[in-house]
């Protein structure tokens, strides 16, 4: 054979190696079901998942200034995401090596590992972090990262323990919409952060008292924060209820109500006009009113909470407080495209707000039987989800879910 032979054969068979995993993993990106036991996909899936994220990590060290989101650097210890890095480093180069020496999933778990190595290669956990300014733009890389990995930790597990629908699969149909949804909205966090601060100064400033405010801040922590939940969703229950009953709004909102499997992931689809819009309805009376930082702090991590839980492949009995907070089973109505269900089960936080205004959901079925906006119109993908607002008329005369 000759040497130009040789090249050529050593060129097809690199390029054999290095196309067949990157093939399967594309492939994985696409599909969904349920994952099956004992053929090594599942670790296979933890390896690939924890290797992204400790690539992206790394890189988040790199460059804090434009990949660290400002509020939470300045909370989380640095020592204690270098530990957290160094576990996943090792979780991940040891379960994709495990997997490799046995034979198993090899094409995924050569591409975890070779994620491993490049995070490793550009200094894992032991990348230095100098001083850097503290005001420009940013994504929230580091938000997205804490987040996916504490949601998948708590509520994945949690759906496993106490499922609602005991059938259902962690990567439903549709799942990879959904996660772009989430990727997305940490990233802009900034962004939106930005332009929610900008509308509430600058449309609700002129209302602020500050002897009132005072007066709001020197209530006992728990009832703030109590009153402080109240006021929110009081907010959030006219705002969700006008997305229901005014069709142009209903355009937007109508991607939210798109996703027909309802599980922790799925809260996160939503227009980011309407992501926006919401926080400054929200956010406008608890900026007026002047609530203190302690109570503030309650609220987002509540708020933050029942968004997911909300949505989750729950089921729990709760007695009598079903009737007092919106519990999964109550949201979950919400989302239902049963007759019974539409235009109804509006609160985030209270659910008694539903009861008082009349709109609580009064069906003789225990759950819903089908969830999505009636129809089924509304295309599946990011980007297509996005425009649909602003493409003519394609939905129902009715502006329901």
């Amino acid at each position: 054979m000759s040497e130009h032979s040789k090249r050529e054969a050593a060129r097809e068979a690199l390029g054999r190696a290095v196309k067949a995993p990157v093939a399967q993993t594309r492939e994985l990106l696409h599909a969904d079901g349920e994952l099956t036991p004992g053929r090594g996909m599942i670790t296979s899936i933890i390896a690939l998942s924890l290797g992204f994220l400790c690539l992206l990590a790394v890189l988040a060290f790199h460059f804090p200034q434009y990949l660290t989101t400002p509020d939470l650097r300045h909370k989380y210890s640095v020592d204690v995401i270098r530990q957290l890095l160094l576990v996943g480093l090792l979780a991940a180069g040891g379960i994709s090596l495990g997997n490799l020496i046995l034979n198993r999933q090899r094409n995924l778990n050569l591409v975890a590992f070779v994620l491993v190595i490049a995070a490793v290669a550009l200094g894992g956990s032991r990348v230095p972090v100098g001083e850097f300014p503290d005001h420009t733009p940013y994504i929230g890389l580091d938000w997205f990262i804490l987040d996916l990995l504490g949601s998948t930790l708590i509520f994945v597990v949690i759906e496993k323990l106490f499922p609602l629908y005991k059938g259902q699969a962690i990567f439903r149909k549709e799942w990879q919409t959904d996660l772009k949804h989430f990727a997305v909205n940490h990233f802009i966090v900034g962004l939106a952060l930005l332009t929610v601060n900008f509308l509430l100064h600058h449309m609700f400033g002129w209302l602020v008292s500050s002897h009132f405010q005072q007066t709001v801040q020197h209530i006992p922590f728990l009832p703030q924060l109590l009153l402080c939940v109240l006021v929110a969703d009081m907010a959030q229950y006219w705002t969700h209820r006008a997305y229901h009953e005014v069709p142009f709004l209903w355009r937007f909102h109508a991607v939210h109500h798109s996703v027909k499997t309802m599980d922790w992931l799925a809260g996160s689809r939503q227009h980011m006009l309407e992501l926006i819009f919401t926080r400054v309805c929200v956010l406008a009376p608890l900026y007026i009113l002047g609530f203190s930082e302690a109570a503030m702090n309650g609220y987002i991590l509540i708020v933050g909470f029942q968004a997911v839980f909300n949505h989750a492949n729950v089921h729990l009995p709760w007695g009598p407080l079903k009737y007092l907070i919106v519990t999964p089973d109550f949201h979950h109505w919400h989302h239902a495209s049963d007759d019974e269900a539409i235009d109804k089960n509006y609160a985030a936080h209270y659910a008694f707000l539903d009861y008082l205004f009349g709109t609580a959901v009064k069906s003789s079925n225990k759950f819903p039987e089908h969830y999505g906006v009636v129809g089924d119109y509304m295309p599946d993908g990011f980007v297509k989800q996005q425009l649909f607002p602003f493409r003519g008329n394609q939905t129902p005369a009715e502006p329901s879910a």
